[in-house]
């Protein structure tokens, strides 16, 4: 746990994952009181390592806001909510997400369709099941937690709203500070995936949630992973360019035979990739050409249960 700023507490959590590690935030308030802002992933161990440190804190944690679904987010959630007694925040559409994906149908069954559908390897898909299954097992999210929407606060921090990287992704700005999850980091470029029931243009929405972090310039912005990102404006532009010149790429990839998103990956990320990576390179190549195709810029079609994409003539 280390204090990065006016009383603004970091607690990093180590991952099992294609990323090391998680930030998650404590939030001081007024009265003596906390807020923590994400859980880390529901792992062997969680409870007691929060356990240990809250007893390092001069207050209750009273409020726990979940910026958004992602297991390492929002994976212990029910564990500190038990732990303090604490209320948790999530945004109403983060949590349907959630509920869908980490609940008892959950991503394992709903997951391989849509795979397969955009070309993926039958190999891969049962990889997928096995991963799934593993990973459903270290999430354990509150139930029914207090909805927040955009322009609500909590303990004196505004919620805004940044889907993109998640539909339902939520950051809290005071005082030039922004909490951002996983929708600004300083050093990777947050994954903009579209699955099974997203919004149909999470590439738009992303690029929407970076003006808006452009136009509010906080000082600073926190992540979710990596060091704080002491230009948060100049960030944001950087990733608006990055994801142009990604749909520069993905046009030029695509020709007059039409393919999948799958294979549409290779053209944009053509370096060997594990099978959990692969499938991010697929859903991210989704997003960007399905944002071509909302603006009549690439054409789809879907035949006998196959999606492919083509230019448009």
């Amino acid at each position: 746990m280390l204090q990065v700023e006016e009383g603004v507490r970091r607690v990093t959590f180590p991952l099992p994952l294609g990323i090391d590690h998680v930030h998650c935030y404590l939030l001081p308030d007024s009265d003596g009181s906390w807020t923590a802002v994400d859980t880390g992933l529901g792992l062997p161990g969680a409870r007691e390592q929060w356990a240990a440190l809250l007893a390092e804190l001069d207050g209750r944690v009273e409020r726990i806001v979940i910026t958004h679904f992602h297991p390492d987010h929002v994976g212990a959630a029910a564990e500190l909510a038990e732990l303090t007694g604490a209320t948790v925040f999530q945004g109403a559409e983060d949590y349907g997400q959630c509920v869908r994906t980490w609940g008892e149908d959950g991503i394992s069954e709903r997951v391989p369709a849509y795979l397969s559908s955009h070309g993926v390897p039958d190999d891969e898909i049962a990889t997928f099941r096995r991963e799934a299954q593993t990973l459903r097992r270290m999430v354990r999210f509150a139930q029914d937690p207090q909805p927040i929407a955009a322009g609500d606060t909590v303990a004196g921090w505004e919620v805004l709203p940044v889907p993109g990287h998640a539909d339902g992704h939520l950051a809290l700005h005071r005082d030039g500070v922004l909490i951002a999850g996983d929708a600004l980091l300083a050093s990777i470029t947050p994954n903009v995936g579209l699955y099974p029931d997203s919004r149909p243009d999470p590439l738009g929405d992303y690029l929407s949630s970076l003006e808006l972090i452009e136009r509010l310039a906080p000082r600073v912005a926190y992540g979710g992973h990596g060091v704080a990102i002491e230009d948060p404006a100049g960030r944001a532009r950087e990733l608006i360019s990055h994801h142009h010149d990604r749909l520069d790429q993905a046009s030029a990839a695509l020709g007059g035979t039409p393919q999948t998103a799958y294979a549409l990956s290779y053209a944009l990320w053509p370096e060997a990739l594990p099978t959990a990576l692969r499938r991010f390179a697929l859903a991210e190549a989704r997003a960007h050409v399905e944002y071509l195709v909302q603006r009549d810029d690439a054409a789809r079609s879907d035949r006998a249960g196959l999606v492919e994409y083509s230019a448009v003539s």
